[in-house]
């Protein structure tokens, strides 16, 4: 069983997660709930939970004011947020767990599957590290979360030159580090990279146009050349849009 307790300072909200909680997760028993950072940090001092469902935005604070004045973090959480803002990037950024509000139950169920199955708390550790950096450091020094097979990394979104998919699984390739391979599509990827400056070239590849060296048109197709030298093939149907994106570069 997990131990939990549910932090949100809105008493009507509070109390219907926690009905969900219960109605959905019977491996999750709540032990505590509070309405603040103040009263949560208190809270989670005295009964040391297993699990912590932690509201973003409270009238004294943050969530992540409530993590930081808790370090090293003892505990799994899962942020339970109604705001899809610059703080969810964060999230999804750094691997960390959210919730929308109202809370979904089948989403509330993998997310409680998630934590149970959650690495040790060195990983967590660095997840939240990462959300904390991410959260202060401007748009263009962003950290992602990779997951390998062996190691979990923390890694400056800048150093990605390219990306490369094969099926369910992602390369990535950097300007000075060896390439890491995940078990995640390069579709999400995608969505996470973009407003970063990075361009879906072709079906298999992703790249990051501040490391675009130049462009090769030959009679066999197109091809991008990157700065350290990596050649891509850019897809028929994307020429147009590279070609005018490279016209603001």
């Amino acid at each position: 069983m997990l131990r939990a307790v549910v932090i949100d300072d809105i008493d009507a909200i509070r109390i219907k997660n926690i009905d969900v909680i219960k109605s959905n997760c019977p491996n999750v028993v709540i032990i505590g709930q509070s309405n603040s950072v103040e009263s949560g940090v208190k809270l989670i001092k005295q009964i040391m939970p297993d699990i912590v469902f932690l509201d973003v935005e409270m009238p004294d604070g943050t969530g992540f004011d409530l993590l930081q004045r808790l370090k090293p973090i003892q505990f799994k959480v899962i942020f339970i947020t109604g705001f899809e803002d610059f703080a969810i990037r964060a999230f999804r950024f750094s691997a960390i767990d959210y919730l929308l509000k109202p809370l979904d139950p089948v989403e509330l169920v993998e997310a409680v599957k998630k934590a149970e199955e959650s690495l040790n708390k060195e990983v967590l550790e660095l997840k939240l590290n990462t959300l904390f950096s991410n959260l202060e450091r401007p748009k263009n020094l962003q950290k992602l979360v990779l997951k390998t097979a062996e190691k979990i990394y923390s890694i400056n979104i800048q150093d990605i030159v390219n990306c490369e998919s094969d099926k369910n699984y992602t390369t990535f390739y950097f300007i000075n580090a060896p390439k890491l391979v995940v078990s995640t599509t390069l579709k999400e990827y995608e969505t996470l990279l973009k407003p970063f400056n990075f361009f879906r070239a072709h079906q298999s590849h992703l790249i990051n146009m501040g490391y675009f060296d130049h462009f090769i048109k030959t009679d066999g197709g197109n091809t991008i050349v990157m700065k350290n030298k990596t050649t891509i093939p850019l897809a028929i149907r994307k020429k147009e849009e590279f070609l005018a994106l490279v016209d603001t570069l």
